[in-house]
């Protein structure tokens, strides 16, 4: 039995939630990286993760927009 007749989500629909959880759970984790880099003293490192929060959150976005075009629903920006 495919995955896809378990769950009743086509793939491409689990593979982009997936996605979006992955990009929202690192962009997460870097503020708190950052915040380390930043109690450390190293500033450029501090610098380095907020600009990867920075793109991750812009990826998320784009990847809610995607969601929100397939599946029809009001999804949070």
């Amino acid at each position: 039995m495919k995955a896809e007749e378990i769950t009743s989500t086509c793939n491409e629909h689990y593979d982009l939630i997936s996605v979006l959880y992955h990009m929202l759970e690192g962009s997460w984790k870097y503020e708190n990286f950052r915040k380390d880099a930043e109690k450390a003293g190293d500033h450029q490192l501090a610098q380095f993760f907020h600009d990867a929060q920075l793109e991750e959150c812009k990826r998320a976005a784009r990847a809610k927009e995607l969601l929100r075009e397939r599946i029809g629903i009001a999804v949070p920006r």
